[in-house]
């Protein structure tokens, strides 16, 4: 399920969970709420293509990945993971589950 919500600054931003309620994608700030929705469209369209997923691993050696747009944009951004195996399996999540998922508005 993708949840939109306004944060503390009023801007909108989405999250796609998976079915077991963890947060495995999240975006950044949009001014516009239909700015917002066409990023979640964007993450359906963009998720399905294995070059868009940019694997990492930070400094403190957990692991996240970003979910970039055809113009190199950043759309979404992982939770952190212990390891690179979750990481992975994270994007396996994303692409599973971004195509199909439901939109809710919710309050933060």
């Amino acid at each position: 399920m993708f949840e939109i919500y306004q944060d503390k600054a009023g801007e909108f931003r989405f999250r796609l969970k998976a079915k077991n309620g963890q947060n495995i994608l999240a975006s950044e700030g949009y001014k516009q709420k239909a700015s917002c929705e066409n990023g979640i469209e964007s993450v359906r369209k963009n998720s399905q293509d294995e070059s868009k997923f940019e694997l990492k691993e930070g400094a403190s050696g957990k692991w996240s990945f970003n979910l970039k747009a055809t113009n190199g944009q950043v759309i979404g951004t992982s939770q952190s993971y212990e390891t690179e195996s979750g990481a992975k399996n994270g994007i396996l999540s994303v692409k599973t589950n971004a195509p199909d998922a439901v939109v809710k508005e919710i309050e933060e």
